[in-house]
């Protein structure tokens, strides 16, 4: 008997994970704040903090953006949008940045889970690949890598490298950090992108 056989009534109960939650809350509806905010990378002071009351789930959800390749806007961007580009995989650098950050986009247009053994073994050496040529910056401490999924259909990861020695960024709470942070100049960002097109050109094959 394999394991889905043994396990064919898998579910998540979302409905009672959010009954649960609001079982927890408090009075005022909220759930109390977690141990997040002792930690000492927690971007905010923790004073009169407190979390929205849950929502009721949306379901079926909205269609993210991007689900159909006929309409898909990032199949639709040209190259000439990104930094650096191969037959399967294209390298975007936003123009403004607080930290320095690229997205690496699969030329076919599909999702995470749509992606065959090939393609999925493609994207892993990829990843690498990327995470390699920003880590490689002078002044780089770590480089996070991070795929959410939430508002578009198109594939799409996220690299986004720590500054070293700025260690209230570690972990998940950069994302946090990097929205309230200056940008960065112009002149340096574009060194930077410079720096991680020529080692993604260095590794081609």
């Amino acid at each position: 008997m394999t394991d889905l056989q043994r396990h064919p009534a898998a579910a998540l109960d979302v409905p009672a994970l959010v009954a649960r939650a609001r079982a927890a809350a408090g009075p005022d509806g909220s759930l109390p704040v977690g141990d997040v905010v002792t930690w000492d990378t927690f971007p905010f002071e923790p004073d009169g903090l407190r979390l929205r009351e849950l929502d009721d789930p949306v379901v079926p959800e909205p269609q993210r953006s991007d689900e159909d390749a006929g309409t898909c806007a990032r199949c639709a961007r040209p190259d000439e949008r990104f930094a650096w580009t191969d037959d399967a995989w294209r390298v975007s650098a936003p123009d403004s940045v607080s930290v320095p950050s690229v997205i690496l986009d699969r030329r076919a247009h599909g999702d995470l889970g749509d992606l065959d053994d090939e393609a999925a073994a493609d994207l892993g050496r990829m990843i690498v690949r990327v995470e390699r040529a920003l880590a490689a910056v002078p002044g780089v401490g770590r480089v996070h890598v991070q795929r959410w999924g939430d508002g578009n259909g198109h594939l799409h990861v996220f690299f986004s490298a720590r500054p070293a020695g700025m260690l209230q960024l570690r972990g998940l709470v950069m994302p946090l950090w990097t929205l309230h942070l200056p940008a960065l100049p112009d002149d340096e960002w574009a060194a930077i992108v410079a720096s991680v097109v020529a080692r993604l050109d260095a590794g081609r094959t």
